[in-house]
């Protein structure tokens, strides 16, 4: 593979990584983990991820990548966004594993509040690594409350000594909301390359396979279909940009509240569930605009690098960590607002001029071969680790 290397201090470590949801769960965090444990064992590390229990799915397994999954009891509150950990869980093997380094994702799970524990508890060097940009829920007494459990939970952590790092920039500034000043950053990343080549190995025309014409534009979205992530309000820009005259098909690749009323939409609007990464990655590098909408307090939204590393042209809201990666309208299209016509207008004026979206681009996935990859990542991550378990 074009990013096995070394461990950094020549020992074998076993690293863990605690993250409360883990593929097949579609999501940010989930990938990022999947990927930081994937370069762990390319670099001759053992790698443990410890989540959720999901219906139909083992206790215990071993991936094809030779990642170990443990899946811990856990209630699926508010529809499976927010697992709670059950009490006293059957953990008792897994810290006989002996762990050299914990990742602890993200500051406002309970499984997050019992991992930092165990792990001061039992001498374990970890590191805590968030994600995100606001509070989990808004408005009313349930976003009071929210706010009072997140500020509890994230003292807890705290209280715990473990460093926070956070995934851009704007998550380490959020990290002051609880008081705590990140030690760094460990950026969401991609590998170019494995994108290419997962493209190349696994073909599909989705223009073809959908009966559109060879020239029809696609417009993709990526994620999980939740109201703040905008699919909804996209699918009525696209239904708009058509009434006006300008054919589009959007595809859309996630599961989630939305995805029945989605799919009942019909053409132009092509909701297709859960994808393989293989196709999510066919999706972006045929799609003439990927568009992310969102209003979620996003950390670094993994399909923005992975549309730029496909050099898929760009529309998205000022999301965290976008200013990153694209730090102004030289590397993507922002919209100022995401309701259905500001979309739309923005939309129809990337789909009229296809160059100057290719050019952008271009300029994107330049920016992001250079400061974004999985290699550069988990090579601090790896440093991080080994200085921590001499000072154990």
């Amino acid at each position: 593979s074009c990013w096995r290397s070394s461990p950094a201090n020549g020992d074998i470590m076993t690293f863990c990584f605690f993250t409360t949801q883990y593929l097949p769960t579609p999501g940010g965090v989930e990938r990022y983990t999947w990927n930081l444990a994937r370069r762990c064992r390319a670099a001759g590390h053992r790698a443990l991820v410890v989540t959720s229990s999901l219906p139909g799915l083992p206790a215990r397994e071993t991936d094809a990548d030779g990642i170990e999954i443990w899946r811990l009891p856990a209630w699926p509150v508010m529809g499976g966004r927010f697992p709670v950990l059950k009490p006293c869980p059957p953990a008792a093997d897994l810290w006989a594993q002996g762990i050299d380094f914990a990742v602890i994702q993200t500051r406002m799970y309970t499984q997050s509040v019992w991992a930092a524990r165990q792990c001061k508890r039992r001498g374990i060097p970890a590191l805590v690594l968030d994600h995100s940009t606001g509070y989990m829920m808004h408005g009313g007494l349930a976003g009071l409350a929210g706010k009072v459990y997140e500020h509890l939970a994230c003292g807890i952590i705290k209280g715990c000594g473990f460093p926070f790092y956070g995934v851009s920039g704007d998550v380490c500034r959020w990290l002051r909301t609880f008081g705590i000043t990140a030690a760094g950053r460990l950026p969401n990343a991609v590998d170019p390359e494995e994108l290419a080549a997962l493209a190349a190995d696994h073909p599909r025309d989705l223009r073809s396979e959908f009966g559109l014409a060879p020239a029809a534009p696609i417009v993709a979205f990526v994620g999980r279909l939740i109201p703040e992530k905008g699919a909804a309000r996209l699918a009525e820009a696209v239904r708009q940009v058509n009434a006006n005259g300008t054919p589009c098909a959007l595809f859309i690749a996630g599961t989630g509240p939305e995805e029945a009323a989605l799919r009942a939409l019909g053409a132009p609007v092509y909701a297709l569930g859960a994808l393989p990464h293989p196709q999510i990655v066919q999706l972006l590098t045929q799609a003439d605009c990927y568009c992310l909408p969102t209003e979620y307090a996003e950390g670094f939204p993994t399909t923005l690098l992975e549309a730029a590393a496909c050099r898929c042209p760009i529309l998205t809201t000022h999301t965290a960590g976008t200013g990153e990666l694209l730090p102004d309208a030289g590397y993507a299209a922002y919209l100022e607002t995401a309701d259905p016509a500001a979309i739309a207008a923005a939309l129809q004026a990337v789909l009229a001029d296809p160059d100057a979206a290719r050019t952008r681009a271009d300029a994107a996935y330049q920016r992001l071969c250079a400061h974004f990859t999985w290699q550069a990542v988990f090579a601090t991550m790896e440093k991080t680790a080994a200085q921590a378990a001499k000072r154990s």
